[in-house]
């Protein structure tokens, strides 16, 4: 059934053309015109009643005869007319031989058709009526076209540039009839800077002949709102070339103009929305570009649940109640926007039936007026708002949803109130356009929002959470995230108390950002924790954790991840710090050099023996020892301190303003009340080090660890030559105890006694002289025997008839915590005591 109907149809159709080609013919007057066509060799194929009456000839006689035959002289063409195949057209005067014999000259049009279209290779014509005299109607003609032109307003100006004539357009146009507006300026008619601008080009043609061309985007007096016009000014002249006139035509190009600028706003947008990857600043910049652009009001609220961890749902509406919004981003034509209701920041409730409510239920953009039933409607239980609306006027309002990869993220208000225009639904289609533009770049900004906060959150709980107590230093530490688009990095820094009142001090950093890279910093801080724990030298434990870096690096390359060698990575900087001898040693793998300011507040640098970053491996890495005086400040920092991912400050640089906040005569720094140094407040000294130092927004990860140092006066320090004598352990008792009442500690005696006997003996048992004992009282009470073996003891369970294999027990029992440490000439093992508070 559906071939005979698609038939019928085609039948009519083509009937309907027909007919309308008939009408057409009999409009024109067919005859009025020789018409004639030749084939590529020339030959006539047809001979219309035209050419019958032109030349006498009926199309009987010319059909296949060689056009040619008709000339009565040759074409004034080199080569007669085959020569004219290669041109698209032809046009001149072409001698005729008329069947009664006389010669006529016929003007001719040749059009020559593209081969393939089954046409007819030429098409030849004339006008019968040519040559014929003008009618009056000719002139009249001429007037009616001039004052009933559609297409353009039009006026004529006299030499002094008074109006003469007007056609209807320019009448409708200035709300003034012809009569009206005769003997007037054109800047008399329009009062405003174009109608002067306009009256300047007309002067420029009186003067140069040359036509003008501007635009002008105004509302003219008969236009209920503003239009775009292109105008012409061009030069009137008599048949002597004298220029009599201007005429001025005004063409509206309102739709092409704001389709220009439809485009020209799309374009912006897409230069300007996304530049960074926050949520807010998307947003705002979604608003700057609208306004006053398309909008004099936009607003742009994201649906209060996306402050919640989880993933908002894809209809964006809640189960029950109200739509919950809040808003991210505003801009107003008005300063400080005071149309608007909800402030940045706050959470509005929106209840169904709601402009934004039906928006973001229907997934459309919406279109309302003030006055719709609906808007006015929601009004109604929304005082607030609707005097917001009386107070300014505002007239219409567009609710577009933002819906980024399937998900609603909120809606953006566009209000009009200062311009008279009420929005199109063009404007609804731009509006969905730049919306859906910026839904993906604050989806996009989100997302990573969300990935930072979890890299960040992991990053901080690997950490340090707070500094563990230890007589050796004082320190401050501080760790800012990177800002912009690199996200987290692998940053780190440590305090780990070791034997001897000893502290290490390290800060690293790990190549990369994201969550790889906070994993990464995390097995690394805990590899320096285990090897600082055996009391490993610097230069050996920066060694170890090469290594480590080394085979993560394998690892990583051999797994499914993109991760390569190259990607796996770090830089790290290892301090040991000795309260009792005041001497730092120090061995960095790629880092920066530390900086030292001095009690006196000299800042230096300390030199440190060039190194590869961990992980590449084939260089050994050497330490360096160096004293500091007490109160001296040992400062360790990232790159990211430093450095300018920009370029705008290179390392030397960022060294040398490092050097000078350290070294500003502030209150936060060295001074002296009472010939007494005063210590500055570290926590503020790591402020305003950051302060002077880097921007707002950091581009790298920074992390940054000051330590004043401390010393343990002589008095707290007391050592003994032990001889290699079994008999040396009972008088090495007596002066531990008599040292001990001396420091007033005589309830730590007995303990005291125990652990030395038991060290001392078995240093003289199994090991090698020189033997030494060594007790440091701070807070803790620490006891160290050292020997020249190089054999650790260890811990082991005695049987119940083995007369030895109790001591270490024995001491790990008694005191909080003991170990074994290795030296250039020896072993030391220690234990250590917690002090009861007196």
């Amino acid at each position: 059934m559906e071939q005979p109907v698609t038939v019928g149809r085609a039948t009519r159709s083509r009937g309907a053309e027909s007919e309308a080609s008939e009408a057409l013919a009999d409009l024109v007057g067919e005859s009025l015109t020789a018409r004639v066509t030749l084939d590529e060799q020339g030959r006539v194929t047809g001979w219309n009643t035209g050419a019958e009456r032109l030349l006498g000839y009926p199309a009987r006689q010319m059909t296949g005869r060689r056009a040619a035959d008709l000339l009565a002289e040759p074409i004034p063409v080199r080569g007669g007319l085959p020569t004219l195949a290669g041109l698209p057209r032809w046009n001149g005067d072409v001698a005729l031989r008329h069947h009664d014999g006389r010669k006529l000259t016929v003007r001719v049009l040749a059009h020559h058709r593209e081969p393939g279209t089954g046409a007819s290779a030429w098409l030849l014509l004339s006008a019968l009526t040519r040559g014929q005299p003008r009618a009056a109607l000719d002139e009249s003609l001429v007037s009616w076209s001039f004052a009933q032109s559609p297409c353009c307003a039009m006026a004529i100006y006299d030499t002094h540039l008074r109006l003469r004539r007007a056609n209807e357009g320019m009448e409708r146009t200035m709300a003034l009839t012809e009569e009206e507006m005769l003997g007037l300026r054109v800047s008399e008619l329009v009062d405003s800077e174009a109608g002067e601008r306009a009256e300047l080009s007309m002067a420029r043609v009186l003067r140069t002949g040359e036509p003008q061309y501007e635009e002008n985007y105004l509302r003219a007096p008969g236009e209920s709102r503003e239009h775009a016009w292109s105008v012409f000014e061009s030069a009137l002249r008599d048949a002597e070339g004298t220029i009599r006139g201007v005429c001025l035509s005004a063409h509206d190009m309102t739709e092409q103009f704001w389709a220009r600028k439809r485009l020209q706003l799309i374009a912006e947008a897409g230069r300007r929305i996304g530049s960074t990857l926050d949520v807010t600043r998307t947003a705002q910049e979604l608003t700057d570009v609208t306004v006053p652009a398309l909008a004099d009001f936009v607003s742009v609220d994201l649906l209060a649940a996306l402050d919640d961890p989880p993933e908002p749902r894809a209809e964006g509406l809640p189960a029950d109640g109200p739509l919950l919004l809040r808003r991210v981003a505003l801009r107003s034509v008005t300063p400080g926007a005071p149309e608007a209701v909800v402030a940045p920041g706050e959470v509005d409730s929106y209840p169904e039936g709601s402009a934004p409510y039906e928006s973001l239920r229907a997934g459309q953009a919406t279109l309302h007026e003030v006055t719709d039933p609906a808007f006015t409607a929601w009004l109604a239980h929304d005082p607030a708002r609707a005097e917001r609306i009386r107070a300014f006027g505002i007239h219409s309002v567009m609710t577009v949803p933002l819906v980024a990869r399937g998900t609603t993220l909120g809606v953006v208000f566009f209000v009009r109130y200062r311009n008279p225009d009420t929005f199109r639904h063009d404007d609804l289609v731009l509006a969905g356009e730049l919306t859906a533009r910026a839904a993906v770049s604050i989806d996009n900004a989100r997302r990573y929002s969300r990935e930072r906060a979890t890299a960040v959150t992991l990053q901080r709980s690997l950490l340090p959470q707070r500094l563990p107590r230890q007589a050796a230093v004082e320190v401050a530490s501080r760790y800012l995230p990177a800002g912009g688009h690199a996200g987290v990095g692998g940053d780190w820094f440590d305090v780990i108390p070791l034997s001897g009142a000893r502290v290490a001090l390290v800060v690293g950093d790990v190549v990369g950002h994201g969550l790889h890279a906070s994993a990464t910093m995390g097995r690394l801080r805990t590899a320096v924790r285990t090897l600082a724990d055996i009391d490993l030298p610097c230069d050996e434990l920066l060694t170890h954790l090469d290594d480590l870096v080394a085979r993560l690096s394998v690892e990583e390359e051999g797994g499914e991840g993109v991760e390569t060698s190259a990607d796996v990575g770090a830089t790290c900087l290892y301090a040991v710090y000795d309260p009792v001898s005041r001497r730092c040693c120090l061995t960095g793998a790629g880092h920066p050099a530390p900086v030292v300011v001095s009690p006196d507040g000299s800042v230096d640098l300390i030199e440190l023996p060039a190194a590869p970053p961990l992980g590449v491996g084939s260089l050994p890495y050497e330490a360096t020892e160096v004293v500091l005086p007490e109160g001296s400040l040992l400062v360790l920092y990232t790159n990211g301190l430093i450095e300018d991912r920009d370029g705008e400050r290179d390392l030397d640089s960022g060294v040398h303003r490092l050097r000078e906040a350290l070294a500003l005569p502030r209150a936060l720094g060295f001074a002296r009340a009472g010939g007494t140094p005063m210590a500055p407040a570290l926590d503020a000294l790591c402020d305003a080090v950051l302060a002077d130092l880097l921007p707002q927004r950091p581009a790298d990860d920074v992390a940054l660890l000051v330590a004043r140092t401390r010393a343990l006066d002589a008095s707290q320090v007391a050592t003994w030559a032990v001889p290699d004598d079994p008999s040396a352990v009972a008088q090495t008792r007596k002066d531990v105890v008599a040292q001990l009442e001396r420091w007033g500690l005589s309830d730590a005696a007995f303990v005291t006694e125990l652990v030395v006997s038991e060290l001392v003996t078995n240093a003289i048992r199994h090991a090698q002289p020189p033997i030494q004992l060594r007790l440091i009282h701070d807070a803790t009470l620490i006891c160290e025997v050292s020997d020249g073996g190089n054999t650790a003891p260890h811990l082991r369970r005695a049987r119940t008839y083995d007369e030895g294999g109790r001591g270490l027990l024995l001491v790990a029992q008694l005191t909080e915590r003991w170990g074994t440490r290795q030296g250039a000439w020896g072993k030391t093992i220690w234990a250590e005591q917690t002090l009861s508070l007196q």
